[in-house]
C-alpha cells in the first residue's frame, strides 16, 4: 500500500478538491498519511491567487528534495499553478513528476500510475469527466462536523487583476439536486455545517433543475438557499458572494431561516470607484453600500466580512482615503487586507505598478488599524452575550479549552472536555482579545 501526503495551499475550493483527490486514492488502495517523511508519492496543491503563494510551491520542492527521506519520493503537483503553468513548471523547479491542472484531479491515480511506470514529466490539464464524483470519504473531510459543498466552480468576472477566470475556468453551476442530494447524505453522516462554496456563489445559474421549482427567490441562488435550508441541516454558511450578483433577497433568505447563518463575505476591493472601474469590478460604492446597508438592516445582525487591495495601479492618496471612508462606514467585523501583486497573465499585469512598495505598506498598516479597530468593537459587543458555538476541536494553545465559530463566524474558545467536540454549544462570552472570543458554556 503506498503512503501518500497531500498538502493544501489556498481557499476553500483548493482544500475541497484535496478532500476528493485523498478519497479517489484512498478508494484505489493508497494510504492517506500526516506524516511527510514515511510518504512515498507526495502531492502539493497549489494556489496562485497572489504572488507569494506560487513563491511557496518552489520552496517546498526544494525542501522535499533536500530532505533524506524525501529524496527518492515522486511528486506532483496539482491545483491553480499546475493549471497555469503546466509543463513549464518543469524548467522552473526541479523534481516535479507529474502535473495536474484543476479540472483534472479525478485522474489522480492514473497520473500515479503513468508515473510509476517511467512516463517523464506527465502532464494533465484537460477537463473534468462529465461523470465526475463530486463524493467526499467521510473520513478524508477536513472536519468530520463541517462540510465544504461546492455548488459553482470557475468565474466568469475577469476582475483585471485576478488570475482565477485562466485557472479555473467558466462558471459551471452543478445541479441542485445533486446539491441537496448530497446535503440530505451529509446530514445523516452527523455533519453539523456545511458550507456552500464557489468563487462566486451568488452567480449560481444551474441547468433547469425542478428541485428549486417549489421554493421562493428573487435569483436561483436565494432558492437554492431555501431549499438547503429546507433539509433540515444545523447550519448553513456560503462563500464567497461578488457585490454586483449579490440580491437583497439572499437577507430575506437569511431573516426567514434560523439554520441559514448570519453572516456574509461581501469582497469590495477598493472604496475608490475609479479604482473599482480599473479593477473592472463591475459594481461602485454606491450601490455597494445600499447592499451593506440591507445587510446592516437585518434583525438577524448579520456578520460582514470583506477583501480589500491596497496600492492597485493607479491608486492615488486620495483613492486610498475613499477605502479608508468606506471601511469606517461599513464597520467591518473581519477583513482580509491585501498590498497589490501583479499576476502574469492579468490585464493589471500590463498596467504600471506605480504604488511603491513603501507606500503600499503605509497604506496597508493605516487600513488595517481601522479594520483592526472596528473588528474588536464587533467582538465587545458580544461580550455577556451567549452564542451558539459548533465546538470543532481543541484550542491550539490548551487541550482545556475548545475552540469552534459562532453562527456569525467568530471564533470563540471555551473550557470544556473532549465529550462536547460536534455539538452545538450555547457559550456566554465573557472576554474578547484581538480576534478571539472567550467564554464559558451556560
Amino acid at each position: 500500500m503506498k503512503k501518500v501526503y497531500l498538502e493544501t495551499f489556498g481557499c476553500q475550493m483548493n482544500v475541497s478538491d484535496s478532500e476528493r483527490v485523498a478519497t479517489i486514492l484512498e478508494a484505489d488502495g493508497f494510504e492517506i498519511t500526516p506524516f511527510e517523511d514515511s510518504a512515498e508519492i507526495i502531492l502539493l496543491n497549489t494556489c496562485s491567487v497572489r504572488e507569494k503563494a506560487e513563491h511557496k510551491l518552489y520552496t517546498r520542492i526544494g525542501q522535499i528534495r533536500k530532505s533524506k527521506q524525501n529524496k527518492s519520493a515522486m511528486v506532483g503537483v496539482l491545483g491553480c499553478v499546475a493549471q497555469l503553468e503546466g509543463e513549464t513548471l518543469f524548467n522552473k523547479s526541479e523534481g516535479i513528476d507529474f502535473i495536474l491542472g484543476t479540472k483534472a484531479v479525478g485522474r489522480i491515480a492514473r497520473a500515479i500510475e503513468n508515473s510509476k511506470v517511467g512516463q517523464k514529466q506527465f502532464v494533465d490539464l484537460g477537463e473534468r469527466e462529465e461523470n465526475y464524483d463530486w463524493f467526499v470519504s467521510e473520513h478524508q473531510r477536513h472536519s468530520p462536523f463541517i462540510s465544504f459543498v461546492p455548488i459553482i466552480e470557475g468565474c466568469n468576472k475577469f476582475c483585471t487583476y485576478c488570475i482565477v477566470p485562466f485557472s479555473r475556468g467558466r462558471e459551471k453551476s452543478l445541479p441542485a439536486s445533486s446539491i441537496i442530494k448530497e446535503i440530505l447524505k451529509l446530514r445523516q453522516e452527523g455533519v453539523k455545517e456545511v458550507h456552500l462554496i464557489g468563487q462566486n456563489v451568488n452567480s449560481y445559474r444551474p441547468p433547469t433543475d425542478s428541485r428549486l421549482e417549489d421554493f421562493k427567490g428573487a435569483t436561483p441562488f436565494s432558492r437554492l438557499l431555501r431549499a438547503v435550508a429546507a433539509t433540515g441541516i444545523e447550519r448553513i454558511k456560503f462563500a464567497t458572494s461578488f457585490p454586483r450578483d449579490f440580491h437583497t433577497d439572499i437577507v430575506d433568505a437569511i431573516n426567514e431561516f434560523e439554520n441559514l447563518c448570519n453572516w456574509v463575505h461581501l469582497p469590495v476591493q477598493s472604496g475608490s470607484d475609479k479604482i473599482l472601474k480599473t479593477m473592472r469590478r463591475g459594481h461602485t460604492v454606491d450601490n455597494y453600500l445600499k447592499r451593506i446597508d440591507k445587510i446592516r438592516s437585518s434583525p438577524r445582525q448579520i456578520s460582514l466580512s470583506t477583501d480589500i487591495i491596497v496600492g492597485f495601479p493607479g491608486e492615488t492618496d486620495a483613492d486610498f482615503r475613499e477605502t479608508l471612508k468606506l471601511a469606517e462606514y461599513c464597520r467591518f467585523d473581519s477583513a482580509y487586507l491585501f498590498k497589490y501583486s501583479p499576476r502574469p497573465g492579468t490585464p493589471a499585469f500590463a498596467m504600471p505598478d506605480d504604488v511603491s512598495a513603501e507606500e503600499k505598506t503605509a497604506r496597508f498598516l493605516e487600513l488595517e488599524k481601522v479594520l483592526r479597530h472596528s473588528q474588536f468593537n464587533s467582538l465587545q459587543n458580544e461580550l455577556n452575550k451567549s452564542l451558539e458555538v459548533l465546538a470543532e476541536g481543541f484550542s491550539s494553545k490548551s487541550k482545556e479549552f475548545l475552540t469552534g465559530h459562532s453562527k456569525c463566524h467568530k471564533i470563540v474558545n471555551f473550557e470544556a472536555g473532549e465529550s462536547f467536540l460536534g455539538q452545538i454549544v450555547n457559550v456566554q462570552i465573557t472576554e474578547c482579545k484581538t480576534n478571539t472570543l472567550f467564554g464559558k458554556i451556560m
